[in-house]
């Protein structure tokens, strides 16, 4: 374990469309409390001591306005751009190949995955997301399924899952970096694609992850109302 601060690096995923919101251009530079909703996820990335290496995956056509929000933050820690793909895993990948040299050669020991419409991540949570891959090998924030929930067959009968068992999964995940990287070009081989890094992981490596709690004000900006929310809880910060 190298406790506290080490080589670790962050992959902040901001190639993303906000059709769902109601917005015509990328989301991640829609302004939440009078700043772009990138800058925020930027900050607590940047300062973090597990972290000395930044990845941006963007679109081409976003590369000024990502250069300017990197300016504009401050950010002190080196970082890099690679291009989105046309799928989040493909966007993952490509992230993950932008730091394979660093992982071939031990400078890069943990990533960690970031959604960037996820602006409120805290210091806290990346640090106890760290702290757990470090220890375990991968790390996944989660939090109850507070609604009931049923399965239904295929005759329409419907039965109680235990709630207890349920939890959904946020960002950023944290994982071991060999192994990881490893995980991507297995799963690229295989033509599949996970609908989160922690499923490309489970099918493809033998990493041992482990449900870190998370926050529920470290909410995913999908949705119009999600926007409204995110206003109230940037002002309350």
């Amino acid at each position: 374990m190298r406790g506290n601060g080490g080589r670790g690096a962050a992959i902040l995923l901001a190639g993303g469309k906000g059709a769902r919101a109601g917005f015509s251009a990328n989301k991640a530079y829609v302004p939440i409390g009078g700043r772009p909703m990138m800058w925020y996820s930027l900050e607590t990335l940047d300062r973090s001591p597990w972290i000395d290496r930044l990845v941006l995956v963007i679109r081409p056509e976003d590369l000024r306005a990502a250069e300017q929000a990197v300016e504009r933050v401050g950010v002190t820690t080196p970082w890099l751009m690679a291009d989105g793909g046309e799928s989040r895993h493909a966007s993952e990948h490509q992230g993950l190949e932008a730091l394979s040299g660093d992982i071939r050669e031990g400078r890069v020991d943990l990533v960690a995955i970031h959604d960037g419409a996820r602006p409120f991540v805290s210091s806290s949570l990346l640090h106890r997301l760290f702290r757990d891959a470090d220890r375990h090998g991968g790390a996944v924030p989660t939090l109850r399924v507070e609604a009931p929930t049923h399965r239904r067959s295929g005759q329409g009968k419907i039965a109680l899952l235990n709630q207890e068992s349920l939890h959904r999964a946020q960002t950023p995940q944290v994982f071991a970096a060999p192994d990881l990287l490893a995980a991507y070009r297995r799963a690229q081989v295989a033509g599949f694609e996970g609908v989160d890094t922690a499923e490309t992981v489970e099918r493809f490596s033998d990493l041992k992850v482990r449900a870190t709690p998370g926050d529920p004000n470290n909410l995913k900006l999908t949705f119009p109302e999600d926007f409204a929310l995110a206003e109230t809880i940037a002002r309350d910060n």
